[in-house]
């Protein structure tokens, strides 16, 4: 306590422990200072310099030789150079002589910036009327590593927030900031949310604005300007780079990052069985944290405008041609489809985590959308055993040396089981195994169970084609017999207009009904 002042009421507790009639050691021990303090208050030489002004330095100022005359100069002329920088420079033109001057020269440089340096950037506090901005913006997890049945999981989180009560809304997306994420998740968050705001507010995302590269004005693109159209949204944007003008969802971003790793860490697992399981699991951190602005929300919906009948379109039109291999192109992924569309022009409605093809106006199918494996790799193929079997079954052997062979395996699973087959049986007979097996999964939708069949008879070496194809084997049903009963002309009396004959000495009228004209009169 020697080296440090002494507070006013320490003083006034020790010499009232003193006025007691306690000793020094129990004055001081009672109001917390040293018995050496307590000596000096008694002297009254304690705090001599308390409140007083500094007279000078109390060492020498070992950047004296050099402040005013390189280093200042340096600072006035580029004020954006760090003390870091300095210091090296000092290093190499004067060695020997300042490596021990780093922590002095930063606090020197920071004292001067302070100042004499240039004005800083000041942040305004904003005010967001209810009902007027809603922001968008997409982020990704850095710190953790979600996993979707054991394999990575890559994707990005779109972000909704209305800036006035701080509602949020949080879908998962594979792929890019593509236009299409965009208009899904946005139209998504206005239907969850009950209504659309004046304005949405984002960064400069390409799927919105076009990149003129700064020699103009960007303009919105075609499909963005749509849909705010569509919703009454005025778009707005930040300036490039300048991320603290979005304030109000960046910040968020971290808030709500920092809350899912915790909820993640408490589960004690970063492993999902699915997409939809861990869109459930966000779902929940995100309605705690609504729920905190419940009462804000509330009043704020009052204010949004109502949403439009029908939604704006969240999807891209593709048009292709299958080809005789019975698969389509779509965005450098190859796709099995039917065989019954081979040679059929298709439209294919792009969602970012589907494919729905259209013939004409039918739907014939829906295909989860693949992405790319990797970066370096742009091409991959989704083949569907179901798509093919029918045909490959009848050409069983086309398997053997099929470019899509282990694609056209569904799992791991099937995939072992090949090679098994392979090895105790000749090749025609595996691969007529195998496809009849594919063929009976998906007829009578027992992949797993098929599987299973084949794993137990080939541990027992019992496995024959005729056996498998009994197990699985579903009895004919013979169609009911139809039985037709010919319906008396009588019943469509009821339905015919009433036919009144005249007699011009009678008032009352003949009617006629279709059982009782003669047949010779029935058109």
């Amino acid at each position: 306590m020697s080296g440090k002042y002494i507070q006013p009421h320490q003083t006034q507790s020790y010499m009232k422990g003193r006025e007691l009639g306690h000793s020094q050691q129990e004055s001081a021990k009672v109001a917390n200072i040293s018995e050496r303090s307590g000596r000096r208050i008694e002297t009254g030489q304690h705090q001599l310099k308390a409140g007083g002004k500094r007279k000078g330095r109390t060492r020498l100022d070992p950047l004296e030789a050099v402040w005013n005359n390189e280093l200042e100069p340096m600072l006035v002329k580029e004020p954006r150079l760090e003390p870091t920088t300095l210091y090296e420079y000092l290093i190499k033109k004067y060695p020997g002589q300042y490596q021990k001057c780093l922590r002095t020269l930063q606090r020197r440089v920071h004292h001067w910036k302070a100042i004499q340096g240039k004005p800083k950037e000041v942040m305004f506090p904003m005010v967001h009327p209810p009902g007027l901005m809603g922001l968008s913006d997409f982020t990704q997890l850095k710190n953790v590593i979600v996993t979707i049945g054991g394999q990575e999981f890559k994707h990005l989180l779109y972000h909704y927030r209305l800036a006035y009560s701080g509602w949020q809304y949080i879908q998962i997306f594979q792929g890019g900031e593509s236009f299409i994420s965009l208009s899904q998740g946005l139209q998504n968050a206005l239907s969850a949310s009950g209504g659309s705001p004046q304005q949405h507010r984002s960064d400069s995302l390409s799927a919105a604005y076009k990149n003129s590269g700064g020699k103009k004005r960007k303009q919105l693109t075609k499909f963005y300007e749509e849909l705010c159209s569509h919703y009454h949204l005025q778009p707005t944007r930040n300036n490039l780079g300048i991320a603290h003008e979005n304030g109000s969802i960046e910040s968020p971003h971290g808030y709500f990052k920092r809350r899912l790793e915790q909820a993640m860490l408490l589960r004690n697992s970063f492993e999902f069985q699915s997409v939809a399981v861990y869109q459930d699991f966000i779902q929940e951190v995100i309605d705690t944290l609504n729920a905190k602005c419940s009462e804000r929300f509330m009043e704020e919906q009052s204010y949004l405008q109502p949403l439009p009948k029908y939604r704006y379109p969240d999807y891209e039109v593709i048009s292709t041609k299958v080809s005789v291999n019975s698969t389509i192109m779509v965005r450098c992924i190859l796709y099995s489809v039917p065989s019954q569309l081979i040679g059929e022009r298709l439209t294919i409605h792009l969602y970012s985590d589907s494919l729905v093809g259209y013939l004409n106006l039918d739907k014939v199918f829906t295909l989860s959308r693949l992405r790319s494996p990797n970066n370096q790799q742009r091409r991959a193929r989704c083949i569907d055993y179901r798509h093919l079997v029918f045909s490959l079954r009848c050409k069983p052997r086309a398997f053997l040396h099929c470019q899509w062979q282990e694609d056209i395996l569904p799992d791991e699973q099937w995939r072992f089981l090949w090679q098994q087959l392979r090895t105790e049986f000749e090749a025609d007979t595996a691969a007529r195994l195998v496809v009849e097996a594919l063929y009976l999964a998906a007829v009578h939708n027992l992949q797993k169970a098929v599987a299973d069949y084949l794993e137990q008879q080939l541990q027992l070496g019992l496995l024959t084609l005729s056996g498998l194809q009994q197990q699985f084997s579903v009895p004919a049903t013979i169609p009911p017999s139809l039985v037709t009963k010919q319906h008396s002309l009588s019943v469509y009396d009821q339905f015919l207009p009433t036919f009144a004959t005249r007699d011009t000495q009678s008032a009352t009228p003949a009617v006629t009904t279709l059982s009782d004209a003669p047949a010779s009169s029935i058109p």
